[in-house]
């Protein structure tokens, strides 16, 4: 199928490209104010690495934690519904009362998000990773509004698919009988017997089965996305949304194993769910430590529902931020081992053992590599020519342009188009045409009508968006 997909974008390309949207482009590549009306007009296509809670703007959630009441920790800025025991923490009436919510508000969206910030008086790395937590009270409880706070924006720029890590599916199943498991695991992964590990999984699989995973994975499906989905009417004419599940790295191998039992099974019963992920910063301790067995995990899980896609954040490191030989095998591990269908970010790529090969086999596999340009920038402080982009399009391996954590960056799909443009002179029109259509063509959506409407959707819009073209 992808084949064929192939296939139509070469033709839809030499049949209908347009030079002259092409030579405008080329006119405006060092203004970026011409540069975003260009990209603000052209479509997108999908954002395809996309994470729900770090894309919803704090504006929105800072509000719904005034409305509510919440508690404020004065000296973190997380919010919380219920005062905790530890910390300094005010009622937001409380601040309103005293004359200093507006003087609050500020300092919440610093930490919220990149607002404001300098470059210097904190890590970015640990600014972005932190603000999750300190939000994501105001998010629970209110995904209808995130939603479609996503969905509106998403239109109004001319993007017309998201496919968005949601959150995580609740489950109360016990691990502690299987304990043991974790230090028999870590111990195998040292010794890289995957053959072992693989055994041991099959044994705590079928512990899963017999305590529930698979009632935990279609409550979820049925009570909380499909439901909400639909209630929304999320689906229509000018936008598609579908969701992947996400495992946590930093949690001890037999709990993180239990949510990724059931973020597969959800994703095999729902042609909502397109597919499964594993995040939180790859440069974690414990990240670091299981990120081998994690992707035999992923190998393993496969081998029992074989129908499920599966992307990976992998190479999101860079030198400086981990020793310089943990930069050579995350990336290779997740396509070689774990069997990754899209890699995302993969920004250590030149670093990898026999990178050249592994961009070859890429290529070749048609795994598709998420890049996501104002991310890489503030996270890990890789633009222009040290980031591999190029590398990835000199090799053939196709390439998505993705937002990552909109909210949080304070960004949109524009501005990373912006950015490409600006930054890549190599990179053409047919190219960037290119990379739109791949949004679409290599997502997980599991309904061929509903990926072939949404392709014919893209034909229809780029050719509206090129008739516009020589500018009067």
């Amino acid at each position: 199928m992808k084949l064929l997909y192939t296939l139509f974008f070469t033709f839809f390309v030499s049949s209908t490209y347009s030079q002259t949207a092409s030579e405008h482009l080329e006119k405006i590549r060092d203004n970026e104010a011409e540069l975003t009306a260009f990209f603000s007009q052209m479509p997108k296509g999908g954002d395809i690495h996309h994470h729900f809670s770090g894309s919803i703007y704090a504006e929105p959630l800072l509000q719904r934690a005034i409305i509510e009441n919440f508690y404020l920790n004065t000296e973190t800025m997380d919010v919380r519904k219920q005062k905790t025991t530890s910390g300094n923490w005010e009622l937001f009436s409380t601040l309103k009362s005293k004359g200093t919510l507006e003087l609050y508000k500020q300092k919440i969206m610093q930490k919220w998000s990149v607002k404001d910030y300098n470059g210097v008086n904190y890590p970015s790395d640990k600014l972005f990773f932190e603000s999750f937590m300190k939000f994501e009270p105001a998010i629970q409880g209110n995904f209808a509004q995130g939603m479609l706070e996503l969905k509106n924006r998403a239109i109004k720029e001319n993007l017309s698919y998201i496919e968005t890590q949601l959150s995580t599916i609740p489950t109360a199943i016990s691990t502690d009988d299987l304990a043991k498991f974790n230090t028999s695991l870590r111990k195998l992964a040292l010794v890289k017997d995957e053959k072992a590990i693989m055994k041991s999984l099959d044994s705590v699989y079928n512990s899963f089965l017999k305590k529930g995973v698979e009632t935990d994975a279609k409550k979820f499906n049925m009570n909380f996305v499909t439901k909400l989905h639909n209630d929304l009417k999320i689906d229509d004419s000018q936008f598609t949304m579908r969701y992947q599940n996400f495992v946590l790295r930093f949690m001890e191998p037999v709990d993180l194993f239990k949510n990724l039992v059931i973020a597969f099974i959800s994703a095999d019963q729902s042609d909502l769910i397109a597919g499964v992920n594993i995040v939180s910063p790859e440069d974690g301790e414990t990240s670091m430590k299981d990120y081998w067995l994690h992707m035999v995990m992923f190998k393993y899980c496969n081998s029992r529902y074989p129908n499920v896609k599966y992307t990976m954040h992998a190479g999101e490191l860079t030198l400086g931020l981990v020793q310089p030989e943990e930069l050579t095998w995350h990336i290779n591990a997740a396509v070689y081992i774990a069997g990754a269908n899209r890699i995302g970010h993969g920004v250590d790529l030149a670093y990898e053992t026999n990178s050249y090969e592994l961009l070859r086999y890429m290529a070749k596999n048609k795994i598709p590599i998420e890049i996501n340009l104002v991310s890489n920038e503030f996270i890990l402080k890789v633009k222009d020519s040290r980031h591999p982009l190029t590398l990835y399009k000199d090799f053939g391996v196709p390439i998505v342009i993705s937002t990552d954590d909109a909210g949080i960056l304070r960004s949109n799909m524009t501005e990373q188009y912006v950015l490409l443009a600006k930054r890549y002179k190599d990179v053409s029109y047919r190219d960037i045409k290119e990379f739109v259509y791949n949004s679409i063509i290599y997502s997980f959506i599991k309904e061929e009508k509903v990926k072939k409407q949404l392709l014919r959707d893209l034909d229809n819009r780029f050719k509206t968006f090129e008739e516009k073209f020589p500018l009067k």
